[in-house]
């Protein structure tokens, strides 16, 4: 993966809003969502939900595909993993490292 390419989706992902609805994405698998139904699980405008879909979207972090009258949006775990991955390369001196659910610990406490 490109840096460029990396910093496009990093960069989408630094805004609070877009942040939430790719990890609600994640969460939800690869059946993904409406973007209806997204603002309303995480109380965001539709209007909102609408920018920023296109935003994960033109960073290549989520898939749209048409079901009837709705648009649903799911997450690119391809990509995602390819963010990790860049993130990750040449990791701990060659050493092997610890799966990432070992190493992360969730806050309980959001800022």
């Amino acid at each position: 993966m490109e840096t460029k390419t990396v910093i496009t989706a990093l960069a989408a992902l630094a805004q609070e809003s877009r942040l939430a609805i790719f990890r609600h994405l994640v969460q939800l698998g690869p059946e993904g969502c409406a973007a209806s139904k997204i603002g309303e699980t995480l109380d965001i405008a539709p209007s909102s939900v609408s920018f920023h879909m296109k935003e994960l979207f033109h960073a290549g972090l989520v898939s749209s595909r048409q079901e009837g009258r709705f648009v649903i949006y799911a997450a690119n775990y391809g990509a995602m993993n390819e963010v990790l991955g860049f993130l990750t390369d040449n990791c701990c001196g060659g050493n092997p490292c610890s799966p990432v659910s070992a190493c992360y610990q969730p806050s309980t406490t959001t800022n």
